[in-house]
């Protein structure tokens, strides 16, 4: 089994190129489907955000209320995404784990996606090295990122342009709290800044690489996938 982190910021478009690595035979765990299947009522994360964060962030249909709950960890004036990783995240990575385990002994490639590798996951390289054995890297322009979110948010409605200017500046906003592309030195780094054809040559070339990574160290070695045609 090889073991591969797949991170990158906001807007990156690191759940595209998860995509693409499951259609080439990973088997992904996304860190935002479990964290999601976790908020849900009657799950201990859920009654641990409530506690944490109040009734406000319930929605009248009983389910939390995301979007409220997002303006509260991402308040510009008093951020509280420490608070709310704090509670998801050690449910998930226990999750993972023990997902993770099933595929021991086999000559598997496991991806787990998710925004915090290099915090939530570890903070040193032997810690990260205990998880992963390789780490992909989704890296895109700031502008770029920010085009995505926008239209990640807006799901095909219309925007007025009061809406997208606040948008822009909540994307803005969480990407000052991400850092993942200043451990690029130790990733194999995917540019993802031009079309979904060109992005779908550089994943492959990724894929190449992984399964041909030997299980043995050192894993961590820097490359990077940019422009192939």
């Amino acid at each position: 089994m090889l073991r591969v982190g797949l991170t990158g910021d906001l807007g990156s478009g690191k759940s595209t190129v998860a995509r693409m690595l499951a259609e080439r035979g990973a088997i992904v765990l996304s860190s935002d489907e479990m964290g999601r299947a976790m908020m849900q009522p009657g799950e201990a994360v859920f009654a641990a955000i409530v506690e944490q964060f109040g009734s406000g962030v319930v929605a009248a249909a009983g389910t939390l209320d995301r979007r409220r709950l997002a303006e509260l960890a991402f308040d510009p004036q008093a951020p509280r995404v420490e608070e709310l990783n704090a509670i998801v995240h050690p449910a998930v990575l226990a999750a993972q784990a023990e997902a993770v385990a099933k595929f021991a002994g086999t000559d598997k490639v496991v991806v787990v996606e998710s925004a915090l590798i290099f915090s939530a996951y570890g903070t040193t390289p032997e810690e990260l090295r205990s998880r992963f054995d390789r780490v992909v890297l989704v890296v895109a322009p700031e502008a770029q990122k920010i085009a995505r979110y926008v239209e990640r948010v807006a799901a095909g409605r219309e925007l007025s342009a009061e809406e997208r200017v606040a948008l822009e500046a909540d994307a803005r906003r969480r990407l000052a709290l991400q850092h993942t592309e200043v451990h690029a030195a130790e990733c194999l780094v995917v540019q993802n800044d031009a079309d979904v054809a060109e992005l779908a040559d550089r994943v492959s070339a990724v894929w190449d690489e992984l399964v041909g990574t030997p299980l043995s160290p050192p894993y961590f070695r820097a490359k990077v996938f940019n422009r192939l045609r």
